[in-house]
């Protein structure tokens, strides 16, 4: 299969095209970070290709991917975190988070469309974090819960367009250099090598919503039941304990 996975300078994605390559695909390794894309290329030159570009800007996404005849199967991981502190209010950083995670990912769609043959596969990342209101988490939180709405319509209506499969990936804390940064306890936080697995694993069984841990995911499914009192309510105790 041709692979393209956006983020793969760092992180998941990053395990995800060593994985994938070492199963023999051609994997396409997109980033704006050209040492790590230099190194992902060093490490399997038969099976991966390295594209830079920055996916907030469309025209350059585009550009980027016009040459591109094929893609089997996309996995768009690249994103960013950013914490609010309510006493120091910053509008900006919301503009900042969606721009990465909502605009810069639907960037990405556009410029796949033209070169994802029917029966090609569309997988969207997402986080558990959208299911309950954790806090300092508003601009993460709120773009990873737009994520999931999209890629739920996306699902709908690229099927019956393209013939193109959309599934999403709900992942749980994950050790990477974006959870490195954060000062509060993760529970249940898994390797990349664990998510890359998951995620390999749920995409060959053609999961709608691959979510992981599998214990995590299903602690914040049967949360997220709760009424939406009990849920901040819950959420303030966390919040006071962390």
């Amino acid at each position: 299969m041709n692979i393209l996975i956006t983020g793969a300078t760092s992180g998941i994605g990053y395990q995800l095209a060593q994985d994938y390559a070492k199963q023999g695909h051609t994997v396409i390794a997109c980033g704006r970070n050209q040492e790590a894309l230099d190194e992902l290329a060093d490490i399997d030159r038969d099976n991966i290709q390295t594209l830079r570009f920055d996916i907030t800007d469309i025209e350059n996404t585009k550009q980027a991917l016009a040459d591109i005849e094929r893609v089997d199967l996309a996995i768009l991981s690249a994103g960013m975190c950013e914490y609010l502190d309510v006493k120091q209010f910053d509008a900006g950083m919301f503009e900042r988070v969606f721009r990465v995670n909502v605009f810069g990912t639907m960037n990405t769609v556009e410029a796949l469309l033209p070169i994802m043959p029917e029966g090609s596969k569309l997988v969207i990342v997402g986080s558990l974090a959208r299911l309950l209101p954790f806090t300092k988490a508003q601009a993460y939180g709120g773009s990873k819960a737009a994520i999931q709405y999209i890629t739920r319509t996306l699902e709908v209506d690229l099927k019956e367009a393209y013939g193109i499969d959309v599934l999403g990936v709900s992942p749980g804390f994950v050790k990477t250099p974006m959870t490195d940064a954060n000062d509060f306890e993760m529970p249940m936080r898994v390797s990349v090598e664990f998510a890359s697995k998951a995620i390999r694993k749920g995409i060959e069984k053609g999961k709608r919503d691959i979510g992981f841990p599998a214990l995590f995911s299903g602690m914040l499914r049967v949360m997220s039941l709760l009424p939406q009192g009990m849920q901040v309510a819950l959420s303030r105790r966390m919040a006071k304990n962390s």
